[in-house]
């Protein structure tokens, strides 16, 4: 398990710190696979004709593979860039359908464009027998039919994609290996540091907004809240109403004091957005939070719907300290046992407010406010 946590932990921090070249290597490394796939089977395939028939058709393969990275760098980096560039300035408003049929068409655009230059201009070099046979020639009706073969290869192929893509969005990166090898089959323990960040007065904003603006107010603020995860390597666990839940392992999360920072992100990035909050809601959101981390353990669970779960004290306790936010009046308490962890290697101010007893608990759990990083 510690070795799946790793490879989370990298691929989050790679994401984080690459988020383009992300987004674009995965686009590029599956269509370079899906091509050397479809390269594979169609020689084999003439292989199996030469030898029943006693005819040579088999192309050359050498050149088959250069096409198929070649045209497998050219596919993934068209659709690979194109779909970050609308993904975080067109898409992220639009309907899920609308969505799907712009994606289908900039991905039937690339396609025909690259099987337009495999046609024009490297198809007799690559495909075409070395020797062609008499009476025998690849005329257009041909091309027709391979054109159509491999259109229906490729849509499936995009649907694999767009798979992966959403499983992806919906587990964070490098949870995808971790779920088809079955780590998370049977409880694991793991190290994780929980944040709970709740709306501040939400009952009297959506008594001021209605229903249906206050919605909207809460999905402004978890997308730009969702801005800010992958620079701070935070995961979203859940969304409950207006609250959100964000985790970390515990080494990710300590390091540059990355749980910390995220809170104050989330602050600056509705301080950059307040004028749209103003002309649209009327208000600033503002957020109260807790922070804890401890032993937890993680399962997949569910049959109809499917997730992977914490459980354990540590989230108990998490929710605990945000709930008495109020009690001190300020917006973000952290367990005390953490405080001192993240100052062990971030600087940060805070102020110690005592032990408290939550509710629930059997021993008190000391709390401290933090006002401030890095002196702001």
């Amino acid at each position: 398990m510690k070795g799946a946590i790793k490879y989370t932990m990298l691929a989050h921090r790679y994401t984080a710190r690459y988020p383009l070249l992300t987004y674009v290597g995965t686009q590029v490394n599956f269509w370079v696979i899906t091509n050397l796939v479809l390269v594979a089977v169609l020689h084999l395939e003439a292989i199996v004709i030469s030898g029943v028939f006693n005819i040579s058709v088999a192309g050359r393969l050498g050149p088959m593979v250069a096409a198929a990275v070649l045209f497998g760098l050219i596919h993934g980096l068209a659709l690979g860039i194109t779909g970050y560039k609308l993904d975080h300035k067109i898409f992220r408003n639009l309907p899920l359908g609308t969505i799907v049929i712009l994606k289908t068409l900039i991905s039937l655009v690339v396609l025909l464009t690259v099987l337009a230059l495999l046609k024009y201009v490297l198809f007799a070099f690559i495909v075409t027998p070395p020797k062609q046979l008499p009476g025998v020639s690849f005329d257009d009706q041909a091309y027709s039919y391979t054109f159509l073969l491999l259109m229906i290869y490729y849509f499936f192929m995009t649907l694999v994609i767009s798979f992966i893509n959403q499983v992806n969005k919906r587990y964070g990166p490098g949870i995808v290996i971790p779920l088809l090898l079955g780590q998370y089959r049977t409880p694991k323990e793991e190290q994780r540091i929980f944040m709970f960040m709740d709306l501040k007065s939400s009952t009297a904003t959506a008594e001021r907004l209605g229903h249906l603006k206050y919605s909207s107010f809460i999905r402004d603020c978890f997308s730009d809240i969702n801005d800010v995860l992958y620079p701070h390597a935070a995961q979203v666990y859940q969304y409950v109403g207006d609250e959100i839940v964000v985790t970390w392992a515990e080494e990710e999360g300590l390091k540059e004091g990355y749980c910390v920072r995220f809170f104050f992100a989330c602050k600056m990035q509705f301080e950059k957005r307040a004028e749209y909050y103003r002309d649209n809601y009327g208000s600033l959101p503002e957020f109260k939070a807790s922070l804890h981390s401890g032993p937890v353990t993680a399962v997949e669970i569910g049959e109809v719907k499917r997730e992977i779960a914490y459980h354990g004290d540590t989230l108990n306790t998490a929710a605990r300290i945000q709930s008495v936010c109020n009690d001190f009046q300020r917006s973000f308490l952290v367990s005390e046992e953490l405080f001192n962890k993240v100052t062990s290697r971030f600087r940060a101010t805070g102020e110690r407010l005592g032990t408290v007893l939550l509710k629930g608990k059997a021993s008190k759990v000391g709390i401290v406010s933090i006002d401030s990083i890095d002196g702001k």
